[in-house]
């Protein structure tokens, strides 16, 4: 692995974490309405063209830390979606 290669893994590391106080908040609170459906959408939007740039260029550090970003950024529209109706059916 090279140099570049482990900055690429730590970054994209490093970007990913960020999410996960985000996550957590949502899953504590059992709330999401401070997220917009419209960041999201942008959001999941720009992080699917990373990966698949990730797969055009055959780097597995744009493409592991942008696929595990995605994976949790579904996850977290998933958990406002869900609060969401529950608070309508409220």
């Amino acid at each position: 692995m090279s140099a570049l290669d482990v900055l690429g893994l730590t970054a994209g590391t490093l970007t990913t974490i960020s999410f996960m106080p985000q996550m957590l908040r949502i899953l504590k609170r059992r709330s999401a309405d401070d997220l917009s459906y419209g960041a999201l959408a942008f959001f999941i939007i720009g992080i699917s063209l990373w990966v698949w740039y990730g797969i055009a260029l055959h780097s597995m550090p744009i493409l592991l830390t942008n696929a595990v970003t995605l994976a949790l950024n579904f996850s977290i529209l998933v958990l406002k979606i869900t609060h969401d109706r529950r608070r309508v059916s409220e």
